[in-house]
């Protein structure tokens, strides 16, 4: 059996795709009116758990949540820690051994897996055979590919979502598509800068997990991180843009982490910079002309 943790968008839409040729349950922190919704108790009992909770509570629900020694994890959230700027890769493997650890990357919208149209997805982890065993479980509609990279794939995921708010910043300011092309193409290559100081192999950046993911997310309105960026152009406030929203949007908590990591580390990240310095407050006109002129 197959246990979603998480009952947001993404998680109903890999509970529906997982349960095409497997049986799967659902669960979440509160109750809710879903096929196959179980207890958290009864969820934490199955062979597989795919966790798809937000990158800031996963060390929190670890604690108080342990897995057992023989379940294999599927990790389907992407962000980084703030308060540790940790990887989501570091936090699980605290609690869960390596061998035992999976994490999905690769472009995915839950709306487009939910009517299931085509996509591709990569499955990381340190245990090929894992990876290879977990990518069996997903239906016909969704290609999957394996991968050992799971640092590459850690930080193009987390990543992706800063670009993707610079991509919606873009739109908002009614750029054009030349300057979001332009935007994406930069914040690939800083993307894998940032990676590679990490040990992370430059090919995932230019793969599903990267380029692939980057190119979805930061050009489309169904990208929760897109849209923050392009209601903060128009000049919305951030905290009434997150509101609305409903869901969480990484790639705010993730702009954070990133800023304060190649601070310490001396990384060069102009774009995430000047999208962290816009999510706190400074116009977007301005950060526009910072970044041309540097």
């Amino acid at each position: 059996m197959i246990a979603v943790i998480g009952a947001g968008k993404w998680g109903q839409a890999l509970a529906f795709a997982l349960g095409k040729s497997n049986e799967v349950v659902i669960t979440s922190r509160t109750k809710r009116d879903l096929e196959n919704f179980v207890s958290l108790e009864e969820a934490m009992q199955a062979q597989t758990l795919v966790v798809a909770i937000p990158a800031q509570s996963v060390r929190s629900w670890l604690r108080k949540n342990p897995i057992g020694r023989e379940q294999n994890v599927l990790v389907a959230a992407k962000g980084i820690e703030i308060e540790n700027q940790a990887f989501l890769n570091e936090i699980y493997a605290e609690y869960v051994d390596e061998n035992r650890l999976a994490f999905i990357s690769g472009p995915s919208f839950a709306k487009e897996v939910s009517r299931e149209l085509p996509t591709a997805i990569v499955i990381n982890s340190r245990n090929r055979a894992l990876a290879s065993k977990l990518a069996s479980f997903f239906p016909n509609f969704i290609k999957t590919y394996v991968s050992e990279d799971v640092t590459g794939a850690e930080v193009a995921g987390a990543y992706k979502n800063v670009i993707a708010i610079a991509g919606g910043i873009s739109d908002g300011l009614q750029l054009g598509n030349n300057a979001r092309a332009a935007l994406t193409s930069r914040g690939l290559v800083e993307m894998t800068r940032f990676g590679k100081v990490f040990g992370a192999q430059e090919d995932t950046f230019l793969g599903l997990s990267g380029a692939g993911d980057l190119f979805l997310t930061a050009s489309s309105e169904l990208s929760r991180n897109y849209r923050v960026g392009y209601y903060l152009a128009q000049g919305q406030k951030l905290d009434r843009i997150l509101k609305d929203l409903g869901e969480v949007a990484e790639g705010v908590y993730t702009t954070e982490a990133i800023y304060a990591i190649s601070r310490k580390r001396d990384i060069y990240v102009p774009i995430a910079t000047e999208v962290y310095k816009i999510l706190q407050g400074k116009d977007p006109k301005q950060s526009l002309q910072d970044i041309l002129a540097n």
